[in-house]
């Protein structure tokens, strides 16, 4: 015998807030672009540029600040957007990815890493950062990331 589908109900849809049901969309909406874009860079880095223009100056200020540095210093990404923010992947896998402070209403941005950067230390380390400034100093951290989460030292 089998058994009745299960429907969907409300409240099970009550767990996500708008903006997290817009990043949802929103990728995948990506994903649906990927397969036409069929690893273009310059598809990519189009859509990363738009998603960039699209947001506060804050955030664009931080953002192609982090792109500049990215595509600098690992041109062997590829730049795409990932939930609707700038990310940047090797072999279709995201590496790293700016997320706007204004996407979630937070206090900051953030610069992240997914688990294809090599930033393995010890049985513990830091996958995330806030971003309030980009300053001289932290600049040479985030290009110290960047290499390392792809493999150079």
């Amino acid at each position: 015998m089998s058994q009745p589908a299960k429907k969907t109900t409300r409240k099970s849809q009550q767990g996500f807030t708008d903006a997290e049901q817009a990043a949802m969309k929103e990728r995948a909406k990506e994903l649906r672009a990927e397969e036409r874009m069929n690893k273009n860079r310059a598809a990519g880095e189009s859509a990363v540029l738009e998603a960039i223009a699209d947001m506060p100056e804050a955030d664009r200020v931080l953002a192609q600040r982090i792109h500049e540095l990215i595509t600098t210093h690992a041109p062997q990404l590829m730049p795409k957007t990932w939930y609707g923010m700038p990310a940047y992947a090797e072999d279709g896998k995201i590496v790293c990815f700016f997320q706007a402070a204004h996407k979630f209403e937070a206090r900051y941005a953030t610069l992240g890493f997914n688990d294809a950067a090599q930033l393995d230390d010890g049985a513990m380390w830091a996958v995330a950062f806030g971003l309030t400034e980009i300053t001289p100093a932290a600049e040479d951290q985030i290009i110290a990331l960047i290499k390392r989460a792809v493999g150079e030292k």
